[in-house]
């Protein structure tokens, strides 16, 4: 799963959590080594100072007390060993962290040395009241620091983010405004030779590759369009001549207008993919109606024997504001299949004001080939022993797409196909 906060925002986090994680781990340590440094020295200065004491009182037994600040001395005879503290009895020789309550009931901490000799117990009281409260202010200031230090990180990765975003952020809004219209202008003369330049330097090599790629594509559909244009210009023309004789039969008259409808079809795919070629939208107007019963017949003229019955529903007089060429290889594509399809049976139309409904009674399709069929040489189930690249409901999904149209499939309840042709903006009629 990608990772998808905004490159600064990373920025910023890291320098926040790397100041912070930095900070908390020196307060620990520092917390940590003076409480070990400190144990570590009062217990042996404790030691030292218990076998001092020890010493004393084994030359001269009236010396009582101790010499050094903070510490108490005690001396118990075994003999008399009731007076000897509950806490203490039970330890043994060593030095010990002990709490206790004080006169006014709070609780006191104090180290304790012990000896045990046979005759006599030596205690030392060490009192670290202080030593424990400058611990507690020590904690309160280091956690001060790490607040403080946090906040300054973060501000610095906010100021340190700005700065290593700065080329990046130009380098979006420079592509931003490229409209797509001729050459693009180069990107890495206006970069350092850093990360981000070679970015740029590789983004123009990409935009030069794919503008020479572009112009190739339309220089060859306009010259492909332009020497296809003008043959099947001748063949229209002298087709409509030969269906202007009044001596043809029946079945040259059906080849001839085969011959007349092929070269229409092909004129307004011709259009259609030079349209695409350009990513230009064409303009129309072009009556729905009309168009599609044109369709519908020269479908159904083309289905020699076979018995499908073809209905025209909807309003008259709907205007789509495109070119009729678009518009016929989007329909008619639809309508084609929809008697390609169909062994026997209905093809009904529907026009609406904002939408275009075949309905068949063919094969029909599944849920799963529904969404897929769009793609490009995808062949459902049903065409399979047909001839065709599945390249035809491809190119009305990209005119589709050009346009603002949208464009479904699905399976029908009762059986066969349902096709839709739903156009964004209400037409206008006439």
């Amino acid at each position: 799963m990608l990772y998808r906060r905004k490159l600064r925002t990373r920025i910023v986090i890291s320098f926040l959590l790397l100041g912070s994680g930095l900070t908390v781990l020196f307060a620990l340590a520092t917390i940590g080594l003076r409480e070990k440094l400190e144990d570590d020295l009062i217990g042996e200065t404790l030691r030292g100072s218990l076998q001092d004491y020890a010493d004393t009182f084994y030359r001269d037994p009236s010396v009582q007390g101790s010499a050094f600040e903070k510490i108490v001395g005690y001396v118990y005879s075994t003999r008399r060993f009731p007076n000897v503290p509950l806490d203490w009895r039970d330890l043994e020789s060593g030095v010990y962290d002990l709490v206790e309550d004080n006169a006014q009931g709070k609780p006191q901490s104090y180290k304790l040395a012990v000896r045990k000799d046979q005759d006599f117990w030596f205690f030392l009281r060490y009192d670290t009241s202080q030593e424990r409260e400058s611990q507690s202010r020590l904690q309160w200031a280091l956690i001060f620091a790490v607040a403080g230090f946090s906040l300054l990180s973060f501000f610095l990765g906010l100021w340190s983010s700005q700065r290593v975003m700065r080329p990046v952020a130009d380098l979006l809004t420079r592509l931003r405004a490229y409209s797509g219209d001729g050459q693009p202008e180069l990107l890495a003369p206006h970069f350092a030779d850093d990360e981000v330049g070679q970015l740029a330097a590789a983004l123009d090599a990409y935009a030069a590759r794919l503008t020479e790629l572009v112009q190739r594509d339309r220089e060859f559909n306009s010259d492909v369009s332009h020497e296809l244009r003008t043959p099947l210009a001748v063949i229209r023309g002298a087709t409509e001549l030969m269906l202007a004789q009044s001596d043809l039969s029946e079945r040259n008259l059906q080849r001839l207008k085969r011959i007349e409808r092929a070269s229409q079809q092909s004129t307004d795919l011709i259009s259609a993919l030079l349209t695409l070629s350009r990513n230009e939208r064409g303009h129309g107007p072009t009556d729905l109606r009309k168009l599609v019963e044109q369709l519908v017949d020269a479908n159904r003229l083309a289905q020699g024997k076979r018995a499908i019955t073809a209905v025209v529903q909807g309003a008259d007089d709907i205007v789509i504001d495109a070119p009729e060429a678009v518009l016929a290889v989007a329909a008619g594509n639809l309508i084609g299949n929809a008697f390609k399809y169909t062994q026997a049976g209905e093809v009904r139309v529907d026009v609406f004001a904002d939408r275009l409904e075949v309905r068949d009674s063919g094969a029909g399709i599944s849920e799963e080939e529904a969404g897929r069929l769009f793609e490009r040489g995808y062949r459902g189930r049903s065409a399979e022993g047909s001839r065709g690249a599945g390249i035809g409901l491809a190119v009305v999904s990209r005119l589709c797409a050009l346009y603002g149209w949208t464009v479904t499939l699905a399976p029908r309840p009762e059986g066969g196909t349902l096709a839709t042709l739903r156009f964004v903006q209400r037409p206008r009629r006439t």
